[in-house]
């Protein structure tokens, strides 16, 4: 509970927290910040699943919470769609590589999910200080524009709203919008801003003559509408998006949704205190999926493995847990479970609690290796939507079978409670600092035992810190930090969404391996 109230102020402290200055600036230009747009642009009553709210909360010296940039699932019109805004009460919306890589991840959810996006586009450009991190490389900048540009090819609509100047590369984001609308006298749409055209051609130009609302909407071509406030402007493209067609969802299994049985609030009392601590599933299962029943597959085979079926607002989905290590039976239960899901067009949801396969010359000879593959292959290539919510320890390998991010469920989610590394941070903690004072020996320096003892607490401490789900968050290796008791909630906008596309199905029969 305790980390679950930190969570919230961590959020509060992202979302609201601001030097007056920055506020006073915005409201001299008469601009609403971007959480009243996003409020004004919603359709009211209506959830809004916010992605990556602590991005950059470790970075930056913490001087660019939520990375300067929101983005999220709301409901416009009656329509889901994938709302990004720039956030100018942060060093003017401009972009750090970790914004940057927060926008890719945004589009990339649109394309995989097939969700229209309306971008609310209010920023200042790349922060040039950073930009070697920020413009060259594949997933860097460009691929912004390159996602726009294959959400177009796949008939996914998109929406901008320039509330505030858009420049350079930026410039890209509402023209390859589907509509694009202007504010009079504050959006601005340039290739080179004034002081760029001045050092560059010695032109004399303001803001408004080189690229504001009248002269994209009605010479250029560039905007489609020009308005008088940013009230306006949202108004226009919530009309906008009431004209566009419905989603029709991937056809599933479902029923009538019913609340669980068991309260989500004794969640926190299912958690360990020590990540090395185990739990039941079975346990957190109960108080997510409808009136707490699950289908269990297998239950006396594999047994550090729980998988079945269970219902989620209705929608029937394919549940993968860890009891335990995975050991060979485990990895073949989960496979042959995988690829009944994937047969049967069954969304699947995993929820990671893995130390990792086993080790050890026995299970080697037991094909370990062999059979944890035969896993990864079936997971890799199923077509059905997956999602994954960390729920205490990801370690190595096992991070991989269980759907870490390199295996692309739709979308993935933390607990606060959980860490994420290549292994647990007590064998990392000895193994690091063995190799450290191997070296040292090396060198003729004999350390006591408290010297020796300060090397190995400075490497845990490093390492758990970068095990955290506040460090994940930070980086961006999830789609946010969620409150235990919110895990059905959130995995039912998520699920809701990854039904929006179209899925096949699988090429071969089931395999009892």
């Amino acid at each position: 509970m305790a980390l679950a109230e930190e969570l919230h102020a961590r959020e509060h402290a992202a979302r609201f927290e601001r030097p007056a200055r920055d506020i006073e600036r915005l409201r001299s230009q008469k601009k609403l910040l971007v959480r009243e747009r996003i409020e004004l642009l919603l359709d009211p009553g209506t959830p809004f699943l916010e992605l990556s709210t602590l991005a950059a909360c470790m970075a930056y010296d913490g001087i660019v919470p939520g990375a300067a940039f929101v983005s999220g699932i709301g409901i416009v019109m009656g329509r889901e769609v994938l709302v990004m805004a720039s956030d100018s009460s942060i060093k003017g919306g401009a972009w750090y590589p970790l914004t940057v890589k927060k926008m890719v991840r945004s589009l990339d959810i649109a394309i995989e999910n097939r969700i229209p996006v309306i971008h609310l586009v209010d920023a200042a450009g790349a922060f040039l200080p950073l930009q070697s991190d920020i413009f060259p490389d594949r997933y860097m900048g460009g691929r912004i524009f390159r996602n726009q540009c294959v959400l177009s090819a796949l008939g996914v609509r998109q929406v901008a709203l320039v509330l505030g100047h858009s420049t350079a590369g930026g410039a890209y984001v509402p023209t390859l919008c589907d509509y694009s609308i202007m504010v009079r006298g504050t959006g601005g749409v340039f290739l080179g801003g004034p002081p760029l055209v001045k050092a560059a051609t010695g032109e004399d130009v303001s803001a408004n003559e080189l690229g504001g609302a009248d002269v994209h909407s009605s010479v250029s071509g560039t905007a489609d509408y020009a308005v008088d406030t940013e009230q306006e402007g949202i108004a226009l493209a919530r009309e906008i998006v009431g004209t566009s067609p419905r989603q029709k969802k991937a056809e599933v299994d479902r029923r009538e949704s019913e609340e669980p049985y068991y309260d989500p609030e004794e969640l926190y009392g299912i958690i360990p205190d020590d990540i090395k601590k185990q739990f039941d599933m079975r346990e957190v299962f109960a108080r997510v999926f409808d009136a707490s029943l699950f289908h269990e597959f297998k239950p006396d085979y594999g047994t550090t493995a729980v998988c079945g079926f269970a219902y989620l607002y209705g929608w029937k989905v394919g549940v993968l847990g860890n009891n335990g290590v995975l050991f060979s039976d485990s990895a073949k239960k989960l496979t042959q479970f995988l690829q009944i899901c994937n047969r049967d067009r069954i969304p699947v949801i995993f929820f990671q609690n893995i130390t990792g396969f086993m080790v050890g010359r026995e299970y080697e000879h037991g094909g370990i290796t062999k059979d944890g593959a035969k896993m990864l292959m079936v997971q890799a290539n199923m077509d059905v939507p997956k999602l994954t919510i960390m729920t205490n320890g990801s370690f190595g390998a096992g991070n991989y079978a269980m759907c870490g991010r390199a295996y692309d469920p739709r979308f993935l989610f933390s607990w606060p409670n959980s860490q994420i590394s290549v292994m647990g941070m007590e064998q990392a903690g000895r193994t690091l600092a063995e190799i450290r004072l191997k070296a040292l020996a090396r060198e003729g320096k004999n350390l006591s035992e408290e010297e020796t003892q300060k090397i190995y607490e400075g490497i845990t401490n490093d390492y758990l810190e970068k095990s955290s789900a506040w460090y994940s968050t930070s980086e961006i290796w999830d789609d946010g930090v969620i409150d235990p008791k919110d895990t059905r909630k959130v995995l039912g906008i998520a699920l809701s969404v990854a039904l929006n596309r179209e899925f096949g199905q699988s090429f071969h029969g089931v395999l009892r391996i």
